[in-house]
């Protein structure tokens, strides 16, 4: 955001250092959050530790919803921290000096890419490499010209999904902000700042929870049709 102050611009306006500059920070945040969660493990949590065990608590709870307890287990490291760090990425830019990374379209399809990337080798590891994209045909054999390039579409089409969703809507978030503090700087951003908190862990929790979708679609095909 150009016209708003930026506290790393004034070490450099160049936007692509501002832009690298706010997720190496979202990053370090996420770190030292984890660190000081596991610094002092107790029985009973308190703190830190408390806040963690129920984010991961959630997390759980969440994927056991669409892929079971033990799928959910195996793949919380994975969904918990990129939830968590894209949580950081958009919270700090309704802090009023910094930039959410990711309101930049880099940052989102890079993740949606290590998404992609992902529950597909996790679908080929589980299931094979011709049992996997034989799903893709769909159940009906007469079909399988028809199904086999929607199916790829469709798979294709979760890497727009998953980025523009995130940079839509964290872009859209920044944009507000900036027309209110250009216009009341001071009182009459409070209410927003909170509206704007809340759909910047929204948007995280949509995105955690379209990747244990996908994950499921791909591990358990057995279950597609």
């Amino acid at each position: 955001m150009p016209d708003l102050f930026l506290f790393f611009g004034l070490i450099s306006h160049d936007h692509s250092f501002i832009f690298l500059s706010h997720m190496l920070l979202s990053a370090l945040i996420v770190l030292v959050l984890a660190k000081v969660a596991m610094s002092n493990l107790r029985v009973v949590p308190s703190g830190t530790q408390n806040l963690m065990e129920a984010y991961l608590g959630g997390v759980l709870a969440m994927g056991t919803d669409v892929m079971g307890q033990e799928g959910a287990r195996r793949y919380l490291p994975l969904v918990a921290t990129i939830g968590l760090f894209v949580a950081v990425a958009n919270v700090i830019g309704v802090i009023p000096g910094f930039e959410a990374p990711t309101a930049s379209l880099n940052f989102t399809l890079a993740l949606a890419v290590i998404v992609f990337v992902y529950y597909n080798f996790e679908g080929i590891r589980h299931n094979g490499l011709v049992k996997y994209f034989k799903h893709f045909l769909g159940p009906v054999w007469w079909l399988y010209w028809l199904m086999f390039p929607i199916e790829i579409v469709s798979h294709f089409s979760r890497l727009i999904s998953l980025s523009f969703r995130l940079f839509g809507n964290v872009m859209g978030d920044d944009m507000f902000l900036m027309v209110i503090l250009m216009l009341a700087p001071w009182l009459m951003p409070t209410i927003p700042f909170a509206l704007l908190s809340f759909m910047a862990l929204l948007q995280a929790f949509i995105f955690m929870m379209l990747t244990y979708v996908y994950l499921g679609s791909a591990v358990y095909i057995s279950d597609d049709h």
